[in-house]
């Protein structure tokens, strides 16, 4: 039987379910998704469908990421709810595929992982199943398992494998309505522009989850705790002199009452100069690399090999002695300005990131 795979969280559960249903079934598992975006998150859940497939001894296939034939499937239906038209279209697309990959290897039966989720509609996943199945001559073998407490137990076992558990669907348009409902940034669509990896970003994930698979490969413990805390995201910031925007490098945690302002220097202690309001704090490059023990070249240097996000924060409380710094801090070639204009457009928020604990 060929078994459409989502993602770990509803595979782990019913890959199990199916082994005890059809114990002389060989199952091989089949990871096609071009919904999943970005690719990162993509990486992400492929990498734990293959962990997951190893625990249970099953063979895994992974399928093509034709991200942009599935974007063009869905054209028009971008607006539409979850378990709406573009779901049955998204649907259409993966088991399609699926039947088509089973003929290939030459197997008759096919289904999916995705009658697990709790978020999709069994009747829409039986219809477009057994639709396609009389097209290509296969059995949708079409099964309920979140019956009974299913979801339940499906939730318990992820948590006991310590699986990756996404929390979106994977498609860009349920990814962003479902982040406007919570309020909330759409963090997974943003990269930092100087490849530097962000708190609980995907990037930063991956490097966990690659880090936790080669442990459990040299049989070494751990644990993935959580911790609640202040995140941000630095989305457009520049300064100005005489109207000109001069190179400049602002340090994470920059924040401004208004994003835009304009300023003088008003005093210089240390040779860190403070703005007459707004609590804006500028170092010159020479001052920067000074005092960290750097050498930047230019503030193009700066950009394109920036500190560590936790070395910032150091950065930061050593500049600031606090903790609780918000304040905006600006690196720049020289300082032979009073005047200057200030854009800021930064946003904090309450996060949950996890963390690896080795023992």
């Amino acid at each position: 039987m060929l078994v459409h795979i989502c993602c770990s969280v509803d595979s782990h559960f019913f890959l199990q379910k199916l082994k005890e249903i059809y114990p002389d079934e060989k199952l091989i598992g089949f990871f096609y998704d071009p919904n999943i975006h970005p690719y990162s998150e993509y990486y992400l859940r492929l990498l734990d469908v293959k962990r997951s497939c190893e625990m249970l001894s099953v063979e895994l296939i992974e399928g093509e990421y034709d991200y942009i034939s599935w974007m063009n499937a869905v054209r028009g239906y971008e607006d539409e709810p979850e378990k709406g038209e573009r779901c049955t279209i998204c649907f259409d697309k993966r088991v399609e595929e699926s039947m088509k990959k089973a003929l290939e290897i030459g197997e008759t039966k096919v289904t999916t992982t995705l009658l697990t989720s709790p978020k999709k509609s069994i009747e829409q996943l039986r219809d477009v199943g057994e639709r396609l199945a009389k097209r290509y001559g296969v059995e949708f073998v079409c099964l309920d398992f979140r019956v009974g407490g299913g979801t339940q137990e499906q939730f318990s076992l992820s948590r006991r494998d310590k699986l990756y558990r996404q929390d979106y669907c994977g498609c860009i348009y349920a990814l962003s309505k479902q982040r406007d409902i919570q309020k909330k940034i759409a963090q997974e669509l943003f990269e930092s522009i100087n490849a530097q990896v962000m708190p609980n970003s995907l990037e930063e994930r991956r490097v966990l989850y690659e880090k936790r698979y080669g442990l459990e490969k040299i049989g070494k413990k751990y644990e993935i705790v959580k911790e609640r805390f202040l995140n941000y995201r630095l989305l457009r910031a520049y300064m100005r002199v005489d109207k000109k925007v001069i190179p400049s490098y602002f340090l994470s945690y920059s924040q401004l009452k208004r994003k835009k302002a304009k300023l003088k220097i008003e005093k210089n202690v240390n040779d860190i100069y403070y703005s007459n309001r707004e609590e804006v704090k500028i170092l010159t490059l020479e001052k920067f690399n000074l005092l960290f023990k750097k050498s930047y070249k230019n503030i193009l240097d700066l950009i394109k090999n920036p500190p560590l996000f936790k070395e910032e924060q150091e950065m930061r409380m050593k500049i600031e002695n606090s903790f609780y710094s918000i304040s905006t801090m600006v690196i720049v070639e020289k300082i032979d300005f009073l005047n200057f204009e200030i854009y800021c457009d930064a946003t904090l928020y309450q996060d949950i990131r996890e963390n690896l604990v080795i023992f």
